[in-house]
């Protein structure tokens, strides 16, 4: 195969796994004009139309589905073949494609760029912040990042976080004006920041338990949302009681008196956070080394100059 063979395929099987010539582009390091030239130049070497192109989106025709299903794992498998003899010369490289909560992209991921940057600037890290249940496999992602108790099957795991303590909480202002709740059951009768469900679009029902009994409850208030930080923001400027998954945040707030935890004799925890990958006999140094960082392994042991050892 010839090199620019081999550019064009590459180009195409971007475009198809991105739904976009603008973020395909951004990802080969071409301008959008130079990779549709490819495309055509493609298109026309094949005799054949594989891409179907709006103003809005662009999709494989029926022929391009075709090509792209069989070109794209042997493209995967020779960078991984790469990044395989790479990483025995001592550097992981290549790209690194990541699907996450947005929790985990805030709490985990953003914090600890710069590091990952400076041990592996072979690495260009492909973040695609998702709080729908993306199959990893058909989107070409090496790994995702989810709660446990929403995993996909047949895949290896690595715990990043324990389990995650829920809060309901609410402004000193608000609990001043509308009172405290004492009991799940009188949420009803308060203003509530309600979570909307991505997956499937419905109002998420506040879950409680206490002494072996659990409950649901529906609740109502003057804003729905699916972004943590906008109900936070609606949290501290008194607009209602909020339930809380995003703990760091939300503890600071504790801290400083600017929120109140109420109902904590009924708060439940949720299963933690974890990385997920294909079931494979190896990750690729690029996906082990992310992993390293995420939970901080890459760091000098406290007190030595020695690396923490591997659990």
């Amino acid at each position: 195969m010839r090199g620019a063979d081999y550019a064009e395929l590459k180009a195409f099987v971007a475009v198809v796994e991105r739904s976009s010539f603008a973020r395909a582009a951004e990802h080969l390091g071409l301008s959008p004009s130079a990779l549709s030239q490819t495309i055509r130049q493609l298109e026309a070497r094949l005799g054949l139309r594989l891409l179907n192109r709006t103003t809005r989106s662009v999709a494989p025709t029926e022929a391009g589905a075709r090509l792209h299903q069989r070109i794209a794992p042997l493209m995967e498998e020779m960078a991984s073949a790469v990044a395989e003899t790479s990483a025995a010369a001592g550097q992981a490289q290549g790209t690194l494609r990541i699907n996450t909560l947005g929790i985990a992209a805030r709490q985990l991921i953003a914090p600890r760029l710069a590091r990952f940057r400076q041990s592996h600037p072979g690495v260009v890290l492909d973040i695609v912040v998702d709080d729908q249940l993306t199959d990893i496999v058909a989107g070409r992602f090496d790994a995702g990042i989810r709660v446990g108790a929403r995993l996909e099957q047949d895949m290896l795991a690595v715990r990043l976080t324990p389990d995650l303590p829920m809060a309901v909480v609410a402004s000193p202002d608000y609990l001043a004006r509308h009172g405290t709740p004492q009991l799940p059951a009188d949420l009803p009768a308060h203003a509530c920041i309600t979570w909307r469900l991505q997956d499937d679009g419905r109002r998420y029902r506040w879950e409680f338990a206490k002494r072996g009994k659990r409950l649901e409850v529906a609740v109502d208030g003057p804003l729905v949302t699916n972004d943590a930080a906008l109900g936070l923001a609606a949290a501290l400027q008194g607009l209602g009681l909020l339930y809380a998954f995003e703990r760091a945040q939300v503890d600071e707030a504790l801290a400083d008196g600017r929120l109140v935890q109420v109902l904590a004799d009924w708060s439940i925890t949720r299963p933690g956070l974890y990385l997920y990958y294909a079931n494979r006999r190896h990750p690729q140094p690029a996906l082990s080394a992310f992993i390293d960082c995420l939970l901080d392994r890459d760091l000098p042991a406290r007190g030595s100059g020695t690396r923490q050892p591997r659990p």
